[in-house]
Protein backbone atom coordinates (compact mmCIF):
# COMPACT_ATOMS: atom_id res chain seq x y z
CA UNK A 1 0.00 0.00 0.00
CA UNK A 2 1.18 3.61 -0.37
CA UNK A 3 0.08 6.94 0.75
CA UNK A 4 0.50 10.15 -0.99
CA UNK A 5 2.10 13.25 1.32
CA UNK A 6 0.88 16.63 0.18
CA UNK A 7 3.90 19.06 -0.36
CA UNK A 8 3.13 21.90 1.10
CA UNK A 9 2.68 25.37 -1.37
CA UNK A 10 5.28 27.31 0.09
CA UNK A 11 7.77 24.24 -0.06
CA UNK A 12 7.53 23.38 -3.91
CA UNK A 13 10.62 24.23 -4.99
CA UNK A 14 10.86 26.81 -8.39
CA UNK A 15 12.86 25.44 -11.22
CA UNK A 16 16.34 24.51 -11.07
CA UNK A 17 15.57 24.52 -6.78
CA UNK A 18 15.67 21.70 -3.95
CA UNK A 19 14.03 21.41 -0.91
CA UNK A 20 13.97 18.92 1.74
CA UNK A 21 11.02 17.20 2.81
CA UNK A 22 10.37 14.92 6.24
CA UNK A 23 7.02 13.08 5.15
CA UNK A 24 6.47 10.73 7.40
CA UNK A 25 9.61 10.29 8.87
CA UNK A 26 11.40 9.74 5.22
CA UNK A 27 13.88 12.17 4.68
CA UNK A 28 13.29 12.89 1.19
CA UNK A 29 15.19 15.77 -1.25
CA UNK A 30 12.95 17.27 -4.18
CA UNK A 31 14.38 18.71 -7.32
CA UNK A 32 12.64 21.17 -9.49
CA UNK A 33 14.72 20.65 -13.11
CA UNK A 34 13.02 22.32 -15.77
CA UNK A 35 9.55 21.84 -14.52
CA UNK A 36 10.11 18.19 -14.07
CA UNK A 37 10.25 16.80 -9.88
CA UNK A 38 11.96 14.37 -8.93
CA UNK A 39 12.05 13.19 -5.25
CA UNK A 40 14.90 10.93 -3.84
CA UNK A 41 16.00 9.69 -0.55
CA UNK A 42 18.25 12.57 0.78
CA UNK A 43 20.84 9.83 2.27
CA UNK A 44 23.30 9.03 -0.40
CA UNK A 45 23.13 5.15 -0.02
CA UNK A 46 26.94 5.32 0.13
CA UNK A 47 27.90 6.89 3.92
CA UNK A 48 24.82 8.38 4.06
CA UNK A 49 25.62 11.84 3.17
CA UNK A 50 22.65 14.75 2.19
CA UNK A 51 22.28 14.41 -1.65
CA UNK A 52 19.93 17.68 -1.44
CA UNK A 53 23.10 19.82 -1.10
CA UNK A 54 24.74 18.14 -3.39
CA UNK A 55 26.02 19.36 -7.04
CA UNK A 56 23.05 19.53 -9.96
CA UNK A 57 24.08 19.06 -13.56
CA UNK A 58 21.16 18.57 -15.49
CA UNK A 59 18.84 15.26 -14.04
CA UNK A 60 22.09 14.19 -12.22
CA UNK A 61 22.92 15.16 -8.42
CA UNK A 62 26.53 14.65 -7.01
CA UNK A 63 27.16 13.59 -3.69
CA UNK A 64 29.63 16.04 -1.76
CA UNK A 65 31.06 13.37 0.31
CA UNK A 66 32.83 10.98 -1.85
CA UNK A 67 31.76 12.54 -5.95
CA UNK A 68 29.52 9.57 -6.22
CA UNK A 69 26.59 10.52 -9.07
CA UNK A 70 23.04 9.54 -9.25
CA UNK A 71 20.34 10.19 -11.63
CA UNK A 72 17.37 11.60 -9.79
CA UNK A 73 14.53 9.95 -12.38
CA UNK A 74 15.79 6.03 -11.92
CA UNK A 75 18.13 6.53 -8.38
CA UNK A 76 20.65 4.41 -10.22
CA UNK A 77 24.41 5.41 -9.38
CA UNK A 78 25.90 6.56 -13.01
CA UNK A 79 26.90 3.81 -14.96
CA UNK A 80 25.73 1.38 -12.38
CA UNK A 81 22.80 -0.95 -11.59
CA UNK A 82 24.25 -1.81 -8.94
CA UNK A 83 23.95 0.94 -6.44
CA UNK A 84 20.78 2.96 -6.22
CA UNK A 85 19.03 5.60 -4.23
CA UNK A 86 15.51 5.60 -3.15
CA UNK A 87 13.44 6.91 -5.88
CA UNK A 88 9.92 8.31 -4.78
CA UNK A 89 6.70 8.51 -7.97
CA UNK A 90 5.97 12.72 -7.25
CA UNK A 91 2.04 13.07 -8.81
CA UNK A 92 0.84 17.03 -9.71
CA UNK A 93 -3.04 17.33 -9.34
CA UNK A 94 -4.25 20.63 -10.17
CA UNK A 95 -2.11 23.25 -8.06
CA UNK A 96 -1.27 20.47 -5.82
CA UNK A 97 2.12 18.02 -5.32
CA UNK A 98 2.30 15.07 -4.11
CA UNK A 99 5.42 12.47 -3.07
CA UNK A 100 4.16 8.82 -3.07
CA UNK A 101 5.51 6.58 -0.26
CA UNK A 102 5.32 3.37 -0.25
CA UNK A 103 3.93 1.42 3.07
CA UNK A 104 6.82 -0.92 4.65
CA UNK A 105 5.86 -4.37 4.56
CA UNK A 106 5.23 -5.91 8.19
Amino acid sequence: MSRRHQVPAAQVPAAGQRVLLEPAGHGIALFNIDGQFHAVADSCPHQGSSLCAGQVQGRVVQCRAHGLRFDLASGYLLNSDQLKVATYPVVEEGDHLYIVIEDSAP
